[in-house]
Formats: C-alpha cells, sequence, structure tokens
C-alpha cells in the first residue's frame, strides 16, 4: 500500500488547489484547515475555503466569525511571506457579487431587488455547488494565493460541484426556461401574436398551479438574467476544467469505520471516472497502543486470571485457587497495566492469539516464591482493589486492541479494492481540535510517516 505524503504536495509550487471531500463527520474541515496552517508555515500564501456551515473552522483559528471575504488569520507566519487567510461560502453575496460584476446597474438593482431570484440566491437546489464553484473561480483569478484548500460540504453532496455545470446548463436549456424566453426571441408581429396565444394558454395553466404573481417574477427573472446565462456556463466550464488541471489535487477525507471507507469508495470511483487528480485518502482518528505487543486474548486471559484469584502455574499451563496445594515449587502470578497508550503506535499483531511465554505487559507473570506469604522472599498478595485495577485496565486494553484490529481490517478492505491509491493514517488526538496548536498537531501527524509493517 502506498504511503500518501502531504509535504512534498504542499512544497509543490505547481499545487494552487487542494480540495478535500469525503462523508460527514470525518474531519474535513479539520484536515483543511490543519494542511492550510501547515502550508503556511512552509512558506505558502494560502487561502481555506469552507462550504460546509459548520463554524468549526474559524473557532479553531481563533476568528470570531468567517465570511465571503477572506480573513487572515494571527499567529500563524512562514518563511518567504507565508501567511494563513480563511473563508466561508456565502451563497447569496456570491451570486449577488456575480450580477453586479456582469449587469449594468439598473438591470442589476432589478435582478437584485426581483422575489424569485432572493429565493433562488437563499437556497435553491444546487445554488450552492454552482457558487462555489463561481468563488473558486474568482480566488484563482485573484491570483493573490499561491494555495487554495477547499473544504467541501459532506456526505455525497460534497462532489455534486463538479455536476453544477452540468445542472446549471440542463436548468437554462430547458423547455420551461425556453418557453418563458421566447417572446425576447422572436422577432416580428406574426411570430409575436402566435406565441402569445401559446404563451397565454401556457401562463394561464401555470398560474393556476403556481399562482400569477410567481410566475410574473420568474418571467422578469429570466428577461433580466437573459444576457448572464452564457457568462455562468462559461465560468463554470473553465472552473471544472480548473479542477482537473495537473494543479489541482483532491484528498479523499475518511474514518477507519465502515460506512466512512464506502464513501471514500465512491469519491475514488467518481474522481477517476471525471477525471479529477486524485493525491490520495487521509485516514483520520486511526486507533493505537502502546502495549501493541499484548494481544486481546491474552489481555482476556490475565483479566480472568486476576477476576476469578487463579494464578498460573508452569509446565502443565493450568490454573488453579490462590494458595491451592502445589507438589513442586508454586509460583505466584501477579499482572501488570498495560503501558500508557501511545497515539501514533501501529498495533503489529492486532487480533492475533500469540502464544508466546516472554514477559509482557498485563500478562502473567511468573515468579519463584514460596506458597506461604510469611515465608521469606515470599510475594505479596496483591490487595483485591489493585486486582480489580489491573484486572479494569486489562479488559480496556483488550477491547482497544478489537478496535484496532477491526479498523485494520476495514482499511484493508479499501486497499485491496484500490491497492493505487496512496493512504495516510492521522493517529487520533486525545481531545477535539480548537485551537491553532491543535491543528499543528493534525498536521504534524498528517506529514510524518507510519510504520506500517
Amino acid at each position: 500500500m502506498p504511503f500518501l505524503e502531504v509535504d512534498p504536495i504542499l512544497d509543490d509550487r505547481g499545487t494552487r488547489i487542494i480540495v478535500c471531500c469525503g462523508a460527514g463527520g470525518v474531519g474535513k474541515t479539520t484536515t483543511a484547515a490543519a494542511l492550510g496552517v501547515r502550508a503556511a508555515e512552509r512558506g505558502r500564501r494560502v487561502v481555506v475555503l469552507t462550504i460546509d456551515p459548520a463554524r468549526r473552522l474559524a473557532q479553531s483559528m481563533g476568528i470570531d466569525a468567517l465570511d465571503n471575504t477572506p480573513r487572515r488569520v494571527d499567529g500563524v507566519k512562514g518563511p518567504d511571506g507565508g501567511e494563513l487567510h480563511a473563508m466561508m461560502l456565502d451563497m447569496k453575496r456570491t451570486f449577488d457579487e456575480i450580477v453586479e460584476a456582469h449587469a449594468e446597474p439598473a438591470r442589476a438593482r432589478a435582478i437584485l431587488e426581483n422575489p424569485f431570484y432572493r429565493s433562488l440566491s437563499a437556497g435553491f437546489a444546487g445554488t450552492q455547488e454552482y457558487m462555489a464553484m463561481e468563488k473558486l473561480g474568482q480566488l484563482r483569478a485573484r491570483d493573490e494565493w499561491d494555495l487554495i484548500v477547499v473544504d467541501t460540504p459532506p456526505s455525497r453532496s460534497a462532489l455534486d460541484f463538479l455536476d453544477a455545470p452540468k445542472r446549471l446548463g440542463s436548468f437554462l436549456d430547458g423547455k420551461f426556461i425556453k418557453l418563458l424566453m421566447a417572446p425576447a426571441k422572436v422577432g416580428g408581429r406574426a411570430g409575436m401574436k402566435f406565441l402569445n396565444v401559446g404563451m397565454s394558454m401556457m401562463t394561464g395553466t401555470l398560474g393556476k398551479l403556481l399562482g400569477g404573481q410567481f410566475l410574473g417574477d420568474v418571467q422578469t427573472f429570466v428577461a433580466a438574467m437573459d444576457t448572464m446565462f452564457g457568462g455562468f456556463r462559461t465560468r463554470a466550464d473553465a472552473t471544472y476544467r480548473l479542477l482537473q488541471a495537473p494543479g489541482t489535487a483532491f484528498l479523499v477525507v475518511a474514518a477507519p469505520e465502515r460506512d466512512a471507507l464506502r464513501e471514500a469508495a465512491y469519491f475514488v470511483e467518481r474522481l477517476a471516472a471525471e477525471g479529477m487528480p486524485l493525491a490520495g485518502l487521509v485516514l483520520n482518528r486511526v486507533h493505537g497502543s502502546g502495549a501493541a505487543g499484548l494481544s486481546a486474548a491474552r489481555a482476556r486471559a490475565a483479566a480472568e486470571n486476576l477476576e476469578e484469584g487463579r494464578m498460573a502455574h508452569p509446565g502443565d499451563g493450568k490454573n488453579g485457587p490462590r494458595g491451592a496445594p502445589s507438589s513442586g515449587p508454586s509460583r505466584s502470578a501477579t499482572a501488570a497495566a498495560p503501558s500508557a497508550e501511545s497515539p501514533t503506535a501501529r498495533p503489529a499483531d492486532a487480533g492475533s492469539t500469540a502464544h508466546d511465554t516472554s514477559a509482557a505487559p498485563g500478562a502473567a507473570v511468573e515468579t519463584d516464591a514460596p506458597e506461604d506469604p510469611d515465608a521469606p522472599g515470599a510475594a505479596p498478595t496483591a490487595d483485591p482493589d489493585v486486582r480489580r485495577l489491573t484486572a479494569g485496565l486489562l479488559r480496556l486494553h483488550e477491547e482497544r486492541m478489537r478496535v484496532l484490529a477491526r479498523e485494520r481490517r476495514t482499511r484493508d478492505r479499501f486497499t485491496a479494492l484500490h491497492p493505487e491509491v496512496p493512504v495516510a493514517d492521522v493517529a487520533a488526538l486525545p481531545g477535539d481540535v480548537h485551537d491553532l496548536a491543535g491543528l499543528r498537531a493534525i498536521g504534524e501527524r498528517l506529514s510524518s510517516p507510519r510504520d506500517r509493517s
């Protein structure tokens, strides 16, 4: 399985756009912000554009609020003028800016005041994705930043902006829009007379269904926007080609869970079908253990021995009650808690039932000692509270090892289907990311090679 190296992508001045996509709740916003911080501190002039309406990006960067204008992030500075800006897509404001930039003042005012336009710009299906394309094109055209990091909406809608030009073209070329635009395009009194008969029949029917005022607003909007439709298509198609260009890198973000990796597989296949340049998969919140050599089965056995007051006997491998008579020298069993968890450690034998008899943290440790606790050199009997606590820690370790094994199996299923996709594991942090220090920690985990043995 190839390893995804992120730093070379960030350092490559030819990389101008990074798009983070994936299912909801897998950490796309955090990944995008962490990439932006790391790239800026390595000398890039970066702007992070989030389309997700959540406010996590602003909070993690110490900004009171994000809007449609890129804002400088204090506390992030790199060599050669490296700096970071962040913004959140304002769908309606972006639409307004397009109208104001491409229509004369009187017509722009008529469009902006049109009730149908207000509804369309505020929440019409597909408008957000198209406006994301528009804003990305605007940022790229300004050439003020040499790297744009895009955080996409959750779930499969994250790739809907790829369909925006096609959907917009279908909408503008649809029969309904053509009928509404027809009166302005048909010349001659005879043609207008004939058309008016058909239009009056159509508008009469639609007026009953939709309401006469609504239909009038739509017709007024279409007439005012007529000269701008071609520009919408042209700009959207140009941005689409920009996403296919070598200077763009798509990162699919996922968690080591079945549903999230199923969505990731969908993104990978869709990007390949669209000819989009895929850089790799970022696997977030991967669990680890500092005692990966202690398997789940051995941890369970040690916990059971402690809970039942049994002790391990060498030779025949049998267990018996504490203090039971033995024909030979007895050995008392003690258990130690697993060592502190290290989030970067990988389980070498996660879920396996190892039969190694060497001592391991949390396993039964055999020591030569007399049965009589009062005899010289005898091991003291473990306190019941200590045994219960140790057994509880061993049970937690057992569950952690099962989680590691499940995550590895899930990841292996994905890599078996897509062995060509580079993967970067990002170890889970003990808490949520809420500041620049947390974003830097994510960036370091994202960029540091992991032991994949």
